[in-house]
């Protein structure tokens, strides 16, 4: 695993920190699956390689992935290093690919016409990979593959908001267009970094519709599994207080800092995410009416 650990460690990212909660082999699991979607994410967001050939790169790595879970032996390292959870947890090939399609639409798409193409987006890129992960960290009730696909489209949803300013310096607006229409604002707000009460509008709503995924995502997910869902479950606190950071600012990321929990409020998440689980306790600290505790 040498080589994916050493993405996830240079990646910093939300994610990776939430693995240190799952016994070793799961762990292991969990980085080669991340080391991997960090991979094909990054071809598909390096705006200074040609597109062909960043289309060529995300072909190389759908033609690995295949490999490994036909049985074969992968030449890349990263996906040697998956071949073996692939194997080991059933993760099938369907799902990397339905991966692989949402990573290549940022190839060619910039804008989203109506909410349901975003979702789609949303559910190719986040919760395919909740479903991939749930199956490395294991579950009983079958309802967990809806508590992964919810909380995946709450938590792309969350990043969209976030990074509304960054997608924008690169030409791309998530926020779908018939959204924009409705609330009164233009694509060149947008781009031109442009904040208004018509944005704030448009912005709370979108905010809505991530608050009900994260309320469903914490209603399909069963007592039974909560304990093994701890990282998930974790993770889904960290964006939930991003979001509720964006709604304090009134989701303007034109102006200020970037929107983000520090290092200090992560960890401690962490060590509270620890705790809970050597006392044996789990609930939800997200959604509505989230744990105070």
């Amino acid at each position: 695993m040498e080589c994916s650990q050493t993405i996830t460690r240079k990646s910093a990212s939300n994610l990776a920190l939430a693995f240190g909660l799952l016994p070793k082999e799961k762990r292991d699991g969990m980085v080669a699956l991340y080391a991997f979607c960090r991979q094909v994410d990054d071809v598909a967001d390096d705006d200074s390689i040609p597109v062909a050939t960043r289309a060529a790169q995300l072909a190389m790595w759908r033609s690995e992935i295949r490999l490994a879970c036909d049985g074969g032996t992968p030449s890349h390292p990263v996906v040697r290093e998956l071949a073996g959870p692939v194997g080991t947890y059933g993760l099938p090939f369907e799902l990397f690919d339905e991966l692989i399609l949402g990573v290549e639409s940022d190839l060619e798409v910039t804008r989203y016409a109506t909410f349901e193409d975003l979702e789609l987006y949303c559910y190719r890129v986040a919760s395919v990979v909740g479903l991939l992960s749930i199956e490395i960290m294991g579950y009983q009730d079958p309802r967990c593959r809806e508590y992964a696909v919810f909380l995946g489209k709450a938590l792309q949803l969350t990043n969209i908001l976030r990074d509304v300013r960054n997608d924008a310096e690169r030409g791309r607006i998530y926020i779908p267009l018939s959204e924009l229409e409705r609330f009164g604002v233009e694509p060149r707000d947008i781009l031109e970094f442009r904040y208004s009460d018509e944005f704030y509008n448009l912005t709370l709503s979108m905010a809505e519709r991530a608050r009900g995924f994260y309320q469903s995502a914490r209603e399909s997910l069963a007592d039974v599994d909560r304990g093994s869902m701890a990282t998930s479950e974790l993770m889904a606190t960290v964006y939930w207080r991003l979001l509720r950071k964006l709604e304090s600012r009134r989701f303007n990321v034109f102006d200020g800092p970037a929107v983000r929990l520090s290092k200090p409020q992560k960890l401690l998440l962490v060590l509270r995410a620890k705790v809970r689980g050597a006392l044996g306790v789990f609930s939800s600290s997200y959604g509505a009416g989230e744990s105070s505790a």
